[in-house]
């Protein structure tokens, strides 16, 4: 049985391999452990080799999570999950990242929720780039109204966009639905200071996503194993 440590590498030289035959840096590239439903030891073990920017999808246990790690210098907290209203208070108080902004609305709740004491929070506008009914995301022609309606919000930093494509196995097309995303990214970055980073890509479509040029990939149960789901409410 692997360890956390060499799991963790793994991906790391797969990141590495993958920038390498596409003629990227690896310094471009952020690897998001994403430790959804695994425990504190599991993450303290990842921090213990090195990574340090850890994704949560469901608000209470991350911000539990949060609370017990945090004597552990550097880390970084995104929270990767779909975001009702009315916990966004508890996204604007405890994490650094909120990658799934995809209404006014929730801008306007975290920016007046996040604390004045702690640095602007970092957001990204999930983009429903696959057109999926079951997915958040707002529709690609409604990016630059909201990114502009995002940047003329107080303690709040629109870092880029987001997106989690339908499950595709086919490599052309993961690729092609990936440099739409890219595409949307570069816009957007030419419209808006500070835009660098685009969250794209997961296990079974990193080569797409790092070859058209995602900035910050999610990789969860290469790292820490099976997942074990929790109940809805959590």
């Amino acid at each position: 049985m692997t360890s956390i440590s060499q799991n963790l590498h793994s991906v790391e030289q797969r990141i590495a391999d993958i920038a390498k035959h596409c003629g990227r840096s690896t310094q471009e590239i952020t690897l998001l452990a994403v430790s959804k439903t695994k425990p504190e030891s599991d993450i303290a073990a990842a921090y213990a080799a090195g990574q340090r920017c850890f994704g949560e999808n469901y608000v209470q246990e991350g911000v539990g999570k949060i609370m017990s790690l945090s004597h552990l210098p550097g880390i970084d907290w995104h929270f990767i999950g779909p975001l009702q209203s009315n916990k966004s208070r508890l996204v604007a108080e405890n994490f650094a990242w909120c990658h799934t902004v995809d209404r006014l609305k929730l801008a306007q709740r975290l920016a007046d929720q996040r604390p004045d004491h702690l640095p602007p929070l970092n957001v990204l506008i999930q983009i429903n780039i696959s057109d999926e009914s079951s997915k958040a995301g707002i529709h690609e022609e409604a990016l630059f109204q909201l990114a502009t309606e995002i940047s003329q919000l107080p303690r709040l930093t629109l870092r880029g966009i987001m997106a989690i494509p339908a499950p595709e196995p086919d490599y052309t097309q993961q690729l092609a639905v990936c440099q739409r995303m890219a595409q949307l990214y570069q816009q957007l970055a030419q419209r808006f200071t500070g835009i660098d980073t685009l969250s794209l890509g997961m296990s079974d479509d990193l080569d797409a996503a790092i070859t058209a040029g995602s900035t910050l990939v999610r990789v969860g149960s290469a790292i820490f194993g099976a997942r074990h789901y929790p109940s809805p409410s959590v």
